[in-house]
């Protein structure tokens, strides 16, 4: 049992207890303080000066510094230089944890302690810590404290989250905004410690960490220790990346040169051995931006300080940005941004990074492509612009050249070179326009023109820039070497032309065209004399939809009646709009004007409109 006695004694005596790096290397003055020069040198200025509020705020993110800058602060402020080097004034610092002490009543027992002034020491200080975590009513409380403290005391109060702190605490207080610390000097200060605990450390490494830590100088020394803790005295790369799940710059930089060799196999195995080692598509895509990001920022010398890496991995950045093109990597960078904002709602996410990577290693090879030209031969466009007699066809975009029938004919044989038709009986007609060819057969030598309805399927206004292409491709194909005089003009009855009339109303309602017809069909049309059509319209508007699309009725009359100078004369006469029914009302009346009893049916039943 003795013996058993003494061997604990000897272990215990041994073995210390370990202290982490975040509590052994904490700073113990202001220059110690990694990244936060601007405030510290405020610090002293105003502790010089005397100069320094009796309520200060540090706020910032997480292990920046806040309270460590706070109990120097409260140290500093009651040395006199008569003080032991190791002298703390613990005795004069009194620290709350606002996030467990948020009452009122805790509040109330912090100022009843105010009013006691120090023992040893000038200034008593109370660090109080989350403040943002204290309640409405203990802010309250603490106002008018905060407000007007006695001139012993002096306040700290520390926070990450300033916006959830009243205006009226913010007010009275002297706000000091600590930064997040730099990847540089993250990276600077874990070299010292490395080298206080004997340990070899490659530079990338540091810089791995410190990224990891996000700004935080604390979460930065406990992810050393860790990592420490796992690879020993060596601190390597490859056992920083291992022990902290980060995939290492190999696996980007192999990622590029696959893209820039528009290499997809390999570029998707890679991407399956990443998911295999336990990384998701997310963090490789990310990662992967990053990487492109980096890669622009080595284009141009003056952003070279932006690129937060180990010098051997840097040199790598350089050689790798000399393969890549500015064009490129903002193409790269804006399809991995899209993959990143896809990701989460993506029911495949494994397919859409896969997709990514393979629309990224087809940038350069889609330029290539786009940089070649396919071109027509001339002797294409001269064969398809030669008319079957000889001459050189007008050249309209979008109008197709339409044969008429003699032609058809003449190139079989069926027609005698005497009465072939002359060029002005070839219509160019818009190809998307025609929907129905009216030919009729000629009862003289003379080839009539052909005539299309349009139909319903492609309405064309009479006010569009289509309308005007087609009507000046129709007026170009009109040969001038016809004179109007030689056009034939038969005697019509009106009966007859009113047939036509008709049939070509009907026309148009089974192609669907039912307000044009039900305009044509307001009014009887007329003679006015042997070649005038008169029609009367109840108003202006009517009038103006038929006007818009009389050349088309007028080319079918023309055609049937065997006459071509026909005209259309229109009148409008606001009289004759009584004699059509829109209403409810007038349509009983007009019903009641036919057959009067419809009256004492309506009364009988008592109907209702």
């Amino acid at each position: 049992m003795l013996f058993l006695y003494l061997y604990e004694i000897y272990f215990f005596s041994v073995l210390e207890p370990f202290i982490v790096s975040a509590r052994k290397y904490r700073p113990q003055t202001f220059k110690d303080v990694v990244g936060q020069s601007s405030i510290t040198n405020t610090l002293l200025n105003a502790i010089e000066n005397n100069h320094l509020a009796q309520a200060l705020l540090f706020c910032g993110p997480r292990g920046v510094g806040k309270t460590t800058c706070a109990r120097i602060l409260a140290k500093k402020i009651n040395q006199d230089g008569t003080e032991r080097e190791d002298e703390d004034f613990a005795f004069n610092i009194f620290e709350l944890d606002a996030a467990s002490n948020n009452s009122v009543d805790d509040i109330r027992s912090l100022i009843d302690q105010v009013r006691i002034p120090p023992q040893t020491g000038k200034y008593k200080v109370y660090i109080i810590d989350e403040v943002h975590m204290l309640s409405q009513s203990a802010f309250n409380a603490f106002l008018k404290t905060l407000e007007e403290p006695p001139k012993h005391a002096i306040f700290i109060l520390a926070t990450t989250e300033k916006h959830k702190i009243i205006p009226t605490i913010l007010s009275r207080c002297q706000i000091f905004d600590f930064k997040r610390i730099t990847v540089k000097d993250a990276s600077e200060y874990l070299k010292y410690i490395a080298e206080q605990q004997g340990i070899q450390a490659e530079e990338s490494a540091l810089h791995i960490i410190a990224q990891k830590a996000d700004g935080a100088m604390r979460d930065a020394l406990s992810i050393f220790d860790r990592v420490v803790s796992f690879s020993g005295k060596e601190l390597t790369r490859k056992a920083v990346t291992e022990n902290l799940n980060v995939l290492d710059y190999d696996i980007y930089f192999s990622a590029t040169d696959l893209i820039l060799e528009n290499n997809i196999p390999e570029l998707l195995l890679l991407f399956n051995k990443t998911l295999s080692l336990g990384f998701d598509g997310h963090h490789f895509i990310t990662g992967l931006a990053s990487h492109f990001r980096d890669l622009m920022v080595c284009q141009h010398p003056d952003t070279l300080n932006l690129l937060e890496v180990g010098e051997d991995v840097a040199k790598h950045y350089q050689e790798q940005a000399k393969k890549t093109s500015k064009q490129f990597l903002l193409k790269a960078i804006d399809m991995a941004n899209d993959c990143d904002l896809q990701y989460k709602s993506s029911k495949n996410q494994r397919l859409l990074v896969e997709l990514t990577l393979m629309k990224l290693a087809s940038i350069t090879y889609d330029g290539e492509k786009k940089n070649s030209s396919f071109i027509i031969p001339a002797s294409f466009f001269k064969e398809k612009n030669i008319n079957t007699n000889g001459t050189k066809a007008p050249e309209h975009k979008g109008v197709e050249t339409v044969q008429t029938t003699s032609q058809i004919e003449e190139k079989k044989g069926t027609i005698p070179s005497a009465t072939k038709p002359t060029p002005a009986d070839e219509v160019s007609t818009p190809k998307e326009e025609i929907e129905k060819e009216l030919i009729s057969e000629p009862k003289e030598p003379y080839q009539p023109k052909k005539i299309q309805i349009k139909g319903s399927e492609k309405r064309v206004s009479g006010l569009s820039l289509s309308s005007i292409k087609v009507k000046r491709a129709h007026e170009n194909t009109k040969s001038p070497n016809i004179d109007e005089k030689d056009l034939p003009k038969d005697a019509f009855e009106e009966s007859e032309m009113q047939q036509h009339w008709d049939d070509f109303v009907h026309e148009l309602e089974r192609q669907g065209r039912k307000i044009l017809a039900s305009n044509l069909q307001t009014d009887v049309p007329k003679l006015k004399n042997d070649h005038v059509i008169w029609i009367e319209l109840p108003n202006g508007t009517m009038k103006k939809e038929i006007e818009r699309e009389q050349s088309l009725m007028l080319d079918y009359l023309k055609q049937k009646l065997n006459n071509y100078s026909i005209s259309l004369y229109i009148t409008v006469n606001e009289e004759i709009a009584k004699k059509f029914a829109f209403t409810p009302e007038e349509k009983y009346e007009k019903l009641k004007e036919k057959n009067p009893n419809i009256e004492l049916l309506r009364k009988e039943f008592d109907l209702d409109f």
